[in-house]
Formats: C-alpha cells, sequence, structure tokens
C-alpha cells in the first residue's frame, strides 16, 4: 500500500457534477486519503455546492472544531458567571466601604463643629472640599 502524499490543500478544492462523482466515488475517496485533496459536489448544471468529500482528518478537524467551541463557550460562560458575582460583591464592598467613610468624616466635622470657631476660613475651605461626602 503507498504511503499518502500529504500535500498543501489548495485554495480552490475541485468541483464536480453529482453524476460524475456516483461514476467516480471510490476514486475520489481514495484521492482524498492519499493526496489530501478536497472534492467539491454540485448538483448537474448548477455550480453551487452541495456536498464535499474531505480526507478523514479534515471531517475530525471540523468535529473537534465545534466541540472545542461548545467547551470554550461553556467556559467562558462560567468565568462571565464569576466575574459577574465577583462585580457585584466588590461594589457592594465599596458602598460599605463607602458608608464608612463619609459616616466617619461627618463625625469629624460634627466635632470641628463644637470646637473651632464659627466662620474660620480655613475650615470653610475644608467643609467645601468635602461636600461631595457630606451630602449623605
Amino acid at each position: 500500500m503507498a504511503a499518502p502524499a500529504r500535500a498543501d490543500r489548495s485554495p480552490d478544492p475541485r468541483a464536480l457534477p453529482l453524476r460524475e462523482v456516483r461514476t467516480r466515488l471510490t476514486q475520489l475517496v481514495a484521492l482524498a486519503e492519499l493526496t489530501d485533496t478536497i472534492t467539491v459536489v454540485t448538483r448537474d448544471g448548477d455550480p453551487r455546492p452541495i456536498a464535499a468529500i474531505v480526507p478523514a482528518s479534515a471531517a475530525r478537524t471540523a468535529a473537534q472544531a465545534r466541540a472545542d467551541a461548545e467547551r470554550i463557550a461553556a467556559i467562558s460562560a462560567g468565568w462571565s458567571r464569576r466575574l459577574e458575582e465577583l462585580h457585584r460583591q466588590s461594589s457592594r464592598r465599596h458602598a460599605a466601604e463607602r458608608r464608612a467613610l463619609t459616616d466617619a468624616l461627618a463625625a469629624v466635622w460634627a466635632e470641628l463643629d463644637r470646637r473651632a470657631p464659627a466662620g474660620d476660613p480655613a475650615l470653610t475651605r475644608l467643609r467645601a472640599a468635602h461636600a461631595d461626602l457630606l451630602r449623605d
């Protein structure tokens, strides 16, 4: 038995009408196996492809590609769920830390209001800088 001669696939596979494929099927299958050739099957008189005779390795590759795509989609969905959950946790943690900060800042300003003289320009500027945190 001859060893398969693996050649680079040509970009344009050979197209044959169905009538000719019926008479040469055994030869086309052997050609696909030995030379890694793709034959596109068309309907008689219609140039649009309806099927192909490809080497088994190419068919397995397509099946593996579909399986890989499904596996990657499942993995991606899992990571997406994990990332969404981490985002929700981070948002909750950030909101809690912001509340703690604004509560502490409000307590500091209450103490400053009690101890500092009214109308101090430095405290007025500082209060204006903290205005966005003191609105809550």
